[in-house]
This record gives structure tokens, C-alpha cells and sequence, in this order.
């Protein structure tokens, strides 16, 4: 079977290529039937014999998927590109193991997680709610320069007026003396 194939030239990591017809099974750096023309990779200059290949291709000869590539690339023949790389075997296999799975893996929408609490937390949870939030430093600072005491004057210390707190007790459930504690001293701040 013929073949329309590269055969390299040039000097090193300075390729050009022949465009030679010869046998399929023969080496592309020894005989050939004919010289179709040049190939330089590099400055992507090609001087092709566009009848004597067209010939060739009516004679029967088969083009490497590169020289393929360039023809149609120069509008010599018509046609698709042709895939230049090839995959191995042990490549191939794992493509083909991988596709079924990515497939197959379902696509799983959000989901809300409800957290269950235990009656020992809702009751300080309840506890927080009822309880004013903590003033930060910064905000006690602006507080400051409105209650300054002028220096005739006695200071005037304003005091508010208590609040109540009413601590629900969760159902059916035993407070340890920590919790205990911990509401007494929450209660005594807040008076």
C-alpha cells in the first residue's frame, strides 16, 4: 500500500519536511518514489506539488493523518481534520471506566439539617432572649462624656429602673447546680 508521508530533514531542533510517496512498510529516510514538495513547521511554509499529490491520492495512496491535516489546511483536498494524537490502550481503558461513573453519580440537591436541642439548652436559650445584649467597649466610651459630673456640681448618678426576668422552665427536666448559678449571676447583673 502507498503512502503519502513526512520524511525529516534539517538540522537539529531545526525540522523541515519532505512530502514523499513511497511504500508503507518502507523507512521514510531511504527510497521513494516521488518528492511532492516541502514543509517547514516553523515558519509554516509550504511548497506543495498540489497535481502530482492529487495523482497520487487517485492512484490509491493513503496521507498520514498530519499530511492529511495540512492539505486540507492549504485547500488542496476537501475534508475534516483528522484527530493527530493518539491515546494508548491502558489511557483508553481508564476514559472509558471514568465516563460510566461521572455519569452515574447523581446529583443530590441541598438539603436542611434540623437540629434537635435538648431541653437543658432551650432553657438557655430562653434565658439569652430574655437578657439585654452586652455593651461593647466602644459604646461605653460614648457614653461616658454625657454623664461627666461638672466640677461645682455633686455628681448625679442616674440609676434605672429594675426589670424583671422571667425564666421559663423546660418540662419534665432536672437543672444542675452550674445552670443554677450561672441564672443567678445573669439575674444579679442585669439588677
Amino acid at each position: 500500500m502507498l503512502a503519502i508521508r513526512f520524511s525529516r530533514k534539517g538540522k537539529k531542533k531545526q525540522p523541515t519536511y519532505r512530502l514523499i510517496v513511497n511504500e508503507k512498510t518502507k523507512d521514510t529516510q531511504g527510497d521513494y518514489l516521488e518528492n511532492l514538495g516541502i514543509y517547514n513547521p516553523r515558519t509554516k511554509v509550504a511548497e506543495l506539488k498540489a497535481d502530482r499529490i492529487k495523482y497520487w491520492l487517485g492512484m490509491g495512496a493513503q496521507p498520514s493523518a498530519t499530511v492529511w491535516n495540512l492539505l486540507v489546511s492549504k485547500g488542496i483536498i476537501e475534508g475534516k481534520k483528522r484527530k493527530v494524537s493518539k491515546i494508548s490502550k491502558k489511557r483508553a481503558a481508564k476514559q472509558a471506566t471514568e465516563a460510566p461513573k461521572a455519569e452515574e453519580a447523581p446529583k443530590v440537591a441541598p438539603q436542611t439539617i434540623i437540629i434537635e436541642k435538648t431541653p437543658k439548652e432551650n432553657e438557655a436559650l430562653k434565658i439569652e432572649e430574655i437578657l439585654p445584649a452586652k455593651e461593647t467597649p466602644k459604646e461605653k466610651e460614648a457614653v461616658k462624656p454625657e454623664i461627666e459630673p461638672q466640677a461645682e456640681q455633686e455628681p448625679k448618678i442616674e440609676t434605672k429602673p429594675k426589670t424583671e426576668v422571667k425564666v421559663e422552665e423546660a418540662p419534665k427536666t432536672e437543672v444542675k447546680p452550674e445552670i443554677e448559678k450561672k441564672k443567678e449571676e445573669i439575674v444579679a447583673k442585669i439588677e
